[in-house]
């Protein structure tokens, strides 16, 4: 289930001392994420608002979300991955109810993360909002 992933990073960055461990372990949360197919790079799940080139692909099972993403810097790339495990896997329904700006600052993230990437990681989540919530509808 997506919430016991995400705890799972949660515990992980509570044993990193500090932010540049922190920081290594989102690149390598995103290098662990599948690359996304060129093909699925276009217009329609590209994610405006985001400093560098961010892709979001939902994909809606049943009643259950998940999505596939990329990016074209690394560390956008961690925070995708960090999203998914937030994400993925739960009831359509109620992912626009998750508080990811509230789960990010329980990583750190949102003391870190320049103004650029806080705003490109806003834009994710809203794009994440918007599918589900037309997808609801």
């Amino acid at each position: 289930m997506a919430q016991a992933e995400f705890d799972e990073i949660a515990e992980t960055f509570e044993f990193l001392d500090d932010w540049e461990d922190r920081y290594r372990h989102v690149i390598e949360l995103g290098r662990d994420l599948p690359p996304l197919d060129d093909s699925l790079k276009g217009p329609a799940s590209k994610v405006d608002g985001c400093a560098s080139q961010v892709w979001l692909v939902p994909k809606l099972e049943g009643d259950r979300f998940d999505f596939d993403g990329d990016s074209d810097a690394m560390i956008v790339k961690g925070l995708i991955a960090i999203l998914h495990a937030l994400y993925a896997g739960r009831p359509v329904a109620e992912v626009p109810q998750v508080d990811a700006l509230a789960a990010m600052s329980r990583l750190g993230l949102d003391e870190h993360l320049s103004s650029q990437r806080s705003n490109g990681l806003r834009a994710m989540i809203d794009r994440i909002r918007l599918v589900t919530a037309n997808a609801a509808a």
